[in-house]
């Protein structure tokens, strides 16, 4: 298996399939682009001789792509089923493929007034973030709930026991809040971060990107230079 994924710094969408990989143990080649979005970059070269669209992440496996990264998971459960990377109670799974979904398509405003910076100590511009935007506030409360809840109901200490493709789907989060200095107020849920940090292979991605002093401008709007 091949994994094309972006910088590490900054591509929430790679760190997904790749945590839920290296955490498993599934064995795969990564192959890292750096993120370039004009016309006729390297990074759409590479992606579009492989796949139809050029954005990662991208499993390849045997020849047959596969591109987004709730598709990659699923394709990964049912590759390995002896993984049980969703829940194997039905009621839990439908729960955990609704979270994922809602962190597909949701939460727009965390994404996008937050972007992930694992390099990055920004407690400045979450604080102001927090003043200035509600819908970001409605986020992390939103969050706050959905974590709490999950974890009260399945006694943890992953949101369904087990780490499974619904954690790996919020890992980004996870390091967003510690990017920018954001606590949530549930202990569960703060509780839950930190031991998503404390995982090896989420360790591993971050000494990585610490170490790519690749400072990407459209990735840092609220910065002029590195800081």
């Amino acid at each position: 298996m091949q994994l094309y994924i972006g910088n590490k710094n900054y591509s929430s969408w790679s760190l997904r399939p790749w945590l839920l990989m290296r955490h498993a143990g599934i064995a795969f080649e990564e192959i890292q682009l750096r993120l370039d979005f004009e016309d006729g970059s390297l990074f759409r070269q590479r992606l579009l001789a492989v796949a139809p669209i050029a954005k990662v992440p991208v499993l390849v496996d045997d020849g047959l792509a596969v591109w987004d990264t709730l598709a990659i998971a699923e394709y990964l459960a049912e590759r390995y089923p002896q993984l049980a990377l969703w829940p194997l109670d039905r009621p839990a799974r439908a729960r955990a493929r609704s979270l994922c979904a809602e962190m597909h398509a949701g939460f727009a405003a965390l994404r996008s007034i937050l972007p992930m910076n694992i390099e990055a100590s920004l407690p400045e511009v979450g604080a102001k973030a927090r003043r200035e935007r509600p819908e970001l506030e409605r986020d992390l409360a939103r969050l706050d709930a959905m974590w709490s809840g999950a974890l009260e109901a399945s006694g943890g200490p992953f949101l369904f026991g087990a780490f499974g493709i619904v954690d790996a789907y919020y890992a980004p989060v996870c390091t967003r809040l510690r990017t920018y200095g954001i606590a949530l107020p549930g202990g569960a849920a703060q509780a839950y971060v930190q031991r998503m940090l404390e995982l090896p292979a989420q360790q591993e991605w971050d000494r990585a990107a610490r170490a790519e002093a690749d400072f990407l401008p459209f990735d840092e709007p609220y910065r002029a230079t590195r800081g």
